[in-house]
């Protein structure tokens, strides 16, 4: 292995050479690491297993409900329908969210978010309706 450091060429007033690798620039990298473990590495970390378990619990349900819900002979049709405007939900429901956050702001976004979940939850409930399976 070889030990010189790589340099790359000096793009700064100081014409200084700049030093390339972990082994040159150990004291910035411990401080990013120890700053983005510190600020929200950790708090973005356990967000990210919260919406995992959630997602995990609900999405064989909500694929079992449309199942159960479809006659066979069209029940692959169903299942891809769903998947797809589920698809385009994630998709558009990023944009609108985005364009609300910069026009009123993040906390009625996540009002406006909520009440939508709600609604759709609400219209489910109402039109879905509890049949034996098919």
């Amino acid at each position: 292995m070889n030990a010189t450091p790589t340099v790359a060429t000096p793009t700064d007033a100081s014409r200084r050479p700049v030093r390339l690798g972990l082994r040159e620039n150990w004291p910035q990298f411990s401080l990013l690491v120890v700053v983005n473990i510190a600020v929200g590495g950790l708090v973005g970390l356990e967000r990210t297993v919260a919406l995992g378990l959630g997602t995990a619990m609900v999405y064989p349900a909500l694929i079992a409900s449309v199942s159960d819900h479809a006659h066979p002979a069209w029940r692959a049709n169903a299942l891809g329908t769903y998947r797809f405007w589920r698809d385009i939900g994630y998709a558009a429901g990023a944009l609108v969210a985005g364009v609300l956050a910069d026009m009123l702001g993040l906390n009625a976004t996540v009002i406006a978010a909520a009440v939508l979940t709600a609604a759709s939850g609400l219209l489910a409930a109402r039109w879905i309706t509890d049949r034996t399976r098919i």
